[in-house]
């Protein structure tokens, strides 16, 4: 990337609202004061495009200056990050976003669940993009379709769902194009600080992290003794994480082979001495995978 691409770039993701840049990486708002959000670098105060960590002293303003507050990168780094997580739906899905969030009542909406709706239509280019594009084995698709947790919306979107507690109570969905521009996002009123993707065989004890769902696949595909679970991004602390280490998990955060994952794998097992690192072979879990075939 030279120094004009990544100006261009930059452009694009300096002015991303910062409540959901926020949202991205796992930050929670706080109940009493709507300008202050608890993240992993502590509470921030935030004021339009402007935040300041008082506990740190610091401050900034715009995305770019969040994400390199917040995971401890350099701008490059965070411009890939941002382009990465928060630029990839279709543009006017992302311009709807960008309105919505100004209004309290539209984020008031956005905290109930919207699904997709399953349009079967649709699967064949799914199950194409995923065991041919991602090299996913078709009988892992065909399980996660026979169970619930993957299907295919009328975009031909695929659609892998977070569900929480023993009913498998859906909590929201990770949305990943499949089309000639694939992008990634989460389906409107996504909750994933109450639930997770994961793939796996109940009763195993070994459990590791992704980042995405194609990656806990991918991982699982690789180490089909271990539970693979989504964080829906990079996050070092999600409120369930507790939950598996109390109930005597052996947790590996398993996050991408980059600066933001080493970081937030870092702040985790800071947070969490028990979990250890397990680094991708290659930039992450999809990536090994399609090296190892």
């Amino acid at each position: 990337m030279n120094f004009d691409d990544l100006r261009r770039r930059a452009d694009v993701v300096r002015t991303l609202p910062l409540e959901n840049v926020l949202l991205a990486r796992g930050a929670v708002r706080d109940r009493r004061d709507r300008r202050k959000w608890h993240t992993e670098q502590g509470p921030l105060s935030v004021s339009g495009p402007k935040f300041i960590n008082w506990r740190r002293g610091q401050g900034g303003g715009g995305a770019i200056d969040l994400v390199m507050h917040l995971a401890g990168v350099d701008f490059r780094t965070a411009v890939a990050w941002l382009q990465q997580h928060l630029t990839a739906g279709p543009p006017t899905t992302a311009r709807a976003a960008g309105r919505e969030a100004a209004t309290p009542a539209t984020c008031e909406r956005s905290r109930t669940l919207r699904l997709p709706t399953p349009d079967d239509r649709m699967l064949d280019r799914v199950r194409q993009y995923l065991t041919g594009c991602r090299r996913l084995e078709p009988s892992l698709i065909e399980t996660l379709i026979h169970s619930g947790k993957l299907y295919a919306d009328s975009h031909g979107n695929a659609v892998f769902l977070l569900v929480a507690g023993k009913a498998q109570h859906p909590v929201g969905a990770e949305l990943r194009g499949t089309g000639p521009r694939t992008w990634r996002g989460l389906a409107p009123g996504t909750r994933k600080d109450l639930g997770y993707f994961w793939i796996g065989v109940q009763g195993f004890r070994e459990v590791v992290l992704c980042e995405s769902a194609i990656d806990a696949i991918s991982c699982f595909q690789l180490s089909p003794q271990r539970i693979c679970i989504s964080t829906a991004g990079v996050r070092s602390d999600p409120p369930w994480l507790p939950g598996l280490l109390a109930r005597g998990f052996e947790l590996y955060c398993g996050f991408d082979a980059d600066d933001p994952g080493d970081a937030a794998a870092a702040r985790m097992m800071a947070l969490h001495p028990s979990i250890r690192r397990l680094r991708p072979p290659a930039h992450d879990w999809n990536d090994a995978l399609a090296a190892d075939r």
